[in-house]
């Protein structure tokens, strides 16, 4: 049963504590960072440093195929790469996968292109599970699933449909609403508004903003190819630059 599996989840995540606001400290700190996806390929990623400080709100963009969907893994903890990288304080590569799994659980939301979500699950329960996961009780998991849902536009109708019943846009607002709802330390996005209309890509984002203008310690990293969207970003970074710098840097040493 559905209930039973998330009981299971729960449990596995008692006892982990979600980290600390950071004082003083970048809540992403990269150094030598790389990572490819197998030892013939060239590094996907290649970044010499990056700090990101807590609160900061980065938008983030670059071609297609150039590793922003497997950087944001990598600040996600589902990849490991090469070198030094830290989020919100703890350097993901000293941890367990099961440690990554709890301490995504209650710091990072996350929202990719593709949004595994449980496809037997309702929109409803897929929100509140995240909540769930990070030690709400059922009942507030619940309250709060409603309130993001409605913030994210899903029709009250549809709360109770399966995900996989619902269309990619709708999915995709689901994915949104599991990503802010512990109000976690970081926040990472994956082209959230490719699937939504103007009116509603604007709606999106006065939504997201005054989120974080509500919870002003959580740092994210939003990446889009909608370059309109820049004005609600206090930076705008491109990939191809942090990996350049690494290039030119390996090109001077060489030297």
């Amino acid at each position: 049963m559905p209930f039973s599996i998330k009981m299971i989840e729960i449990q596995d995540v008692q006892g982990v504590s979600p980290s600390s606001a950071l004082s003083g400290q970048p809540a992403i700190s990269a150094e030598a960072l790389r990572f490819s996806y197998s030892r013939a390929q060239q590094p996907v990623i290649n970044i010499p440093q990056w700090r990101v400080g807590a609160g900061e709100r980065v938008f983030l963009h670059g071609a297609s195929g150039m590793g922003k969907s497997t950087l944001l893994q990598l600040l996600n903890g589902q990849l490991i790469g090469t070198g030094h990288l830290s989020v919100a304080g703890e350097e993901l590569s000293q941890l367990s996968t099961s440690e990554r799994n709890r301490f995504r659980a209650l710091n990072i939301g996350t929202v990719f292109q593709q949004f595994n979500l449980i496809p037997y699950l309702s929109s409803l329960d897929n929100v509140a599970l995240a909540a769930m996961l990070a030690g709400q009780s059922r009942v507030e998991s619940t309250a709060l699933a409603r309130s993001l849902l409605n913030d994210t536009w899903l029709a009250p109708n549809l709360w109770c449909q399966r995900a996989e019943a619902l269309s990619i846009g709708q999915q995709q607002r689901v994915a949104i609403a599991r990503a802010l709802i512990n109000a976690p330390q970081i926040l990472l996005f994956d082209e959230p508004t490719s699937a939504l209309d103007e009116t509603h890509r604007n709606l999106f984002m006065q939504v997201l903003i005054r989120h974080l203008d509500r919870h002003q310690h959580t740092t994210t990293i939003f990446v889009s190819h909608d370059t309109r969207l820049t004005s609600y970003f206090d930076k705008s970074v491109c990939l191809q630059d942090l990996a350049l710098d690494f290039v030119e840097g390996e090109i001077k040493n060489a030297d």
